[in-house]
């Protein structure tokens, strides 16, 4: 029988949703800067049977509020202390793709006692000095500019899922991205490429003290596997998996995969 997935909210300015399904310990899953949190339902549903499973809206993405003024990349992770306070969770496993995995590494730096385990999925730990500031304003500019100039949204999906999957995708997958791109909010969206791309910690992730899991899919192009096989050896006691026929987004491309992948390292942690 399929999990009645619910969505509330978390009220506050801006107010957040979240979807969420099951009991038990609490699992939250935290999309990339093209997504939303139906980009989780698979793994919501899956996990729901012995877990409280929930995916959440960042600020300014899916069915959350939109927000005045500037975004500080810190922001989100103080709406996710946000969420873990509202659901009355001390601690929570944390599974986060892209940006979501970046969001994780972030909290888990200044909340650390609030996470019981870290899922990395197709990340990265941030943008490291190599990275100058130049390169990072052609960066925002790049990908703000056809927006600025009066693209949509879905005007930019199809070039951008295809980017992301990989060459094995199906066309059902590739049209899932592009529906999911394309409901993105143009300002907000905006507003998350500039502060992501210019926000300067990195993490050290060789001083990360809870259990980690690191998935990658083969033929991610935007953080390639050589990016979480690095974290791999720098984490203590990290366990990597490749997922093969996956792009950037493991857990809609192979969610068999990802799901065997993550049950088992969360039953090992119970």
């Amino acid at each position: 029988m399929s999990a009645t997935i619910r969505t509330d909210f978390v009220p506050g300015s801006p107010r957040l949703a979240y979807q969420h399904a099951g009991n038990g310990e609490t699992v939250v899953f935290m999309h990339g800067i093209g997504g939303n949190a139906r980009n989780w339902l698979r793994q919501v549903e899956a996990f729901s049977g012995q877990f409280r499973a929930v995916a959440w809206d960042a600020r300014g993405y899916g069915d959350s509020d939109d927000y005045e003024g500037t975004l500080d990349f810190g922001d989100f992770r103080t709406d996710l202390l946000r969420l873990l306070d509202h659901l009355e969770v001390t601690q929570a496993h944390l599974c986060g793709l892209s940006m979501g995995g970046r969001i994780a590494l972030d909290f888990y730096d200044h909340f650390p006692a609030r996470v019981a385990s870290l899922t990395i999925v197709d990340s990265f730990p941030g943008f490291d000095a190599s990275f100058s500031t130049e390169a990072r304003e052609k960066f925002v500019r790049e990908r703000r500019q056809p927006l600025v100039d009066g693209k949509e949204p879905a005007d930019i999906a199809p070039g951008l899922a295809r980017m992301l999957v990989s060459p094995q995708a199906t066309e059902a997958t590739v049209q899932e991205l592009i529906d999911s791109i394309s409901m993105l909010h143009k300002v907000s969206y905006i507003k998350t490429v500039e502060a992501m791309t210019m926000y300067q910690p990195v993490t050290d992730v060789s001083a990360i003290q809870v259990p980690v899991q690191l998935i990658v899919g083969a033929d991610d192009k935007l953080t390639p596997p050589a990016v979480s096989e690095q974290m791999a050896r720098e984490i203590p006691n990290a366990r990597l998996l490749i997922i093969e026929r996956a792009g950037h987004l493991t857990n809609i491309e192979q969610p068999e995969a990802f799901n065997d992948c993550l049950r088992s390292f969360l039953r090992e942690l119970q």
